[in-house]
């Protein structure tokens, strides 16, 4: 089985070989949500109420998702590390603790959201016709929360072993099954929101049952539930795989704020039809930012790996090539937003009247999106490099300090309707984004400079 070596080779060989499968398998994964999407927009009759009402979802799968998120890759960094130095039983103490905290997790946030669902999809904006879809989309969603977390948050301890296509593979089960099952469960059965439901959460199991036969059975490293007698000994890795996770986390948490906000925002100064057309820039974003995602963590393990074996030539390559890519991509998928707009909103709905508002609020939104590159770039670097604090504080300042107080600034007090809640975002990306980078060259290049006495 085919490994990459992320001691040896060219830096940007190991790059590609680790970001290639994981962009197919990022690529692959946005199924599961777009291909949800693009099939509830064309139900008869129902299919943009319906879709707007499913993006009220959102802010709940992305909570989940967070937390998967935080173990995960909050653990595979540290676990790489711990390879690097050689300390596999430390690097594997770092996987089953991780392990341990997603089952757990998935369990209560099952419980609480099955409890709850009714009342948070209210504060997420729902109205009382858009509840009709909401609501059955969302306790079917919530049944499948352990096998989504367990796909999410275990697949990068594949990655981080070096198995980048298996990685993609466990990926691409879920997704291809999901994209077979959508159109039968939604159509040929005629259930409608509650059939992509069905759908999702049945790829889910079938992803995490092959993510955990691969880890237990096939790879290096193997993983396992951690036993009552280590869980005394396992608790500091414990803290620093969350203290470490936690800026992906509030990353992922802070976009479903904002999001929570702008459909609040959007429903009194827009109503139901900017729901949906928010719902379609945010089906636009992850399109364009998943190959994004994709070099920023198949350059991961490579900086924690060389980070952790004191080789700071390679982390400076590294640091470099990722660069390149992230802003060459986003050059040319910045200029396709820009000139055509429409081709992009049209994959996920045909409707004219949606198309007519979103192609402005598009333009909007996207105003500033290459400064984002920035923030991807920094906030890369400082979790791959155990930089706890300056991932947390980066990952809160853009979002939390920025962008939530202007999505109710610019829309109310400036009287800039609709336009001010789609123009908060370039904004942030402009501050928080250069702040980030330039603190990340400050604190990481001198440091990798005295690495090297």
């Amino acid at each position: 089985m085919k490994r990459i070596d992320f001691e040896h080779g060219t830096v940007t060989g190991n790059i590609l070989g680790a970001a290639l499968p994981m962009l197919v398998a990022q690529i692959l994964n946005l199924l599961y949500n777009i291909v949800d999407r693009v099939y509830i927009a064309r139900i008869p009759e129902v299919g943009t109420a319906a879709l707007g009402a499913v993006g009220l979802c959102f802010p709940l799968i992305v909570i989940i998702s967070a937390f998967a998120n935080l173990f995960g890759t909050g653990g595979a960094p540290l676990f790489s590390i711990f390879r690097g130095k050689k300390e596999e039983t430390k690097a594997v103490c770092v996987m089953n603790t991780s392990f341990s905290l997603v089952c757990v997790s998935a369990i209560l946030l099952m419980m609480i959201g099955l409890v709850f669902a009714h009342p948070l999809l209210v504060l997420f904006g729902a109205s009382d016709t858009s509840m009709i879809y909401a609501y059955p989309y969302m306790m079917i969603y919530l049944i499948g929360t352990l096998p989504s977390m367990i796909a999410i948050g275990m697949n990068p301890f594949i990655n981080a072993q070096g198995y980048s296509l298996i990685g993609m593979l466990s990926v691409a089960i879920g997704a291809l099954t999901n994209l077979l099952l959508d159109p039968v469960f939604i159509f040929l059965f005629g259930l409608g929101v509650r059939g992509a439901a069905i759908a999702t959460v049945l790829s889910q199991c079938l992803s995490a049952v092959f993510v955990m036969f691969f880890l237990m059975k096939k790879a290096e490293l193997k993983v396992r539930f951690l036993h009552r007698g280590e869980l005394a000994e396992c608790k500091g890795y414990a803290q620093n795989i969350v203290s470490l996770g936690t800026s992906g986390f509030i990353m992922q948490l802070t976009n479903s704020l904002v999001t929570i906000c702008c459909n609040n925002v959007l429903s009194v100064v827009g109503g139901d039809i900017y729901i949906s057309v928010m719902t379609i820039i945010s089906s636009v974003r992850q399109l364009v930012e998943t190959p994004i995602h994709a070099m920023n963590e198949g350059t991961s393990p490579i900086l924690s790996y060389n980070y952790g074996a004191r080789r700071p030539a390679r982390v400076r390559k590294a640091m470099m090539v990722m660069g390149f890519m992230i802003l060459g991509y986003t050059a040319i998928m910045w200029g396709t937003i820009i000139l055509a707009p429409g081709t992009l909103i049209r994959i996920f709905s045909s409707d004219a009247e949606l198309l007519k508002d979103a192609v402005p609020a598009l333009h909007q939104y996207f105003a500033a999106f290459i400064f984002m590159d920035l923030q991807y770039i920094g906030q890369t670097v400082f979790k791959s490099m155990n930089k706890k604090k300056q991932a947390i504080f980066f990952s809160l300042l853009r979002k939390v300090v920025i962008v939530v107080p202007l999505t109710y600034l610019m829309p109310y007090t400036l009287d800039m309707g609709v336009t001010g809640v789609f123009m908060a975002e370039p904004v942030s990306n402009v501050i928080g984004g250069s702040v980030c980078f330039v603190t990340m060259l400050c604190t990481v290049l001198p440091e990798l400079e005295r690495m090297k006495y």
